[in-house]
């Protein structure tokens, strides 16, 4: 049986959270595309979700190199989105972790923040109608700049209390 489910996130760790949430319940996520998920019912369980942004596009050599490691290691690519991955692993085959280590969650949160600003910057530019043609259209903008600054400020407060966790542990 499968079932499909629209649902929008700007937070990929709360979309992880929920893809694993629906994995508990039996349905495992099979495919995405801007907002739709395709599930299929199987086993409780069966599989952990992992989500990550790649650091270059999908054709890039270190992606394929990237990829073609994480499928010898039993981690399947059910989908991709620009460069973002939807990853998952059998959970009786162990723990499934990307970022073992502080470092790498601190890497991963600057590559998604240096995505995601300059996107902010240019709806904030034409949403305060700066380009000299103000319009109501813009408000469209300037709430996009907004949403967008949110997951930024979340992930720019995480990323600083693991990098103060960082000192403090030295």
């Amino acid at each position: 049986m499968r079932r499909r489910v629209f649902k929008m996130y700007v937070n990929y760790e709360k979309e992880e959270k929920w893809l694993n949430q629906m994995a508990a319940e039996g349905w495992h996520c099979v495919d995405y595309f801007f907002g739709r998920y395709i599930f299929e019912k199987g086993e409780p369980g069966e599989y952990t979700y992992r989500i990550q942004l790649l650091e270059n596009h999908l054709k890039h050599p270190d992606s394929v190199a990237y990829l073609q490691f994480l499928e010898d290691a039993g981690i399947e690519m059910i989908a991709t989105y620009v460069r973002w991955i939807y990853l998952r692993k059998k959970t009786a085959s162990g723990s499934f972790e990307l970022f073992s280590d502080r470092e790498s969650r601190i890497t991963h949160y600057k590559r998604i923040m240096s995505m995601l600003l300059p996107i902010a910057i240019v709806n904030f530019v034409f949403g305060v109608g700066l380009l000299g043609n103000p319009r109501p259209i813009n408000l469209l903008n300037l709430a996009a700049a907004c949403v967008l600054a949110i997951p930024i400020l979340s992930y720019y407060r995480r990323m600083q209390a693991l990098e103060k966790d960082g000192i403090i542990r030295e």
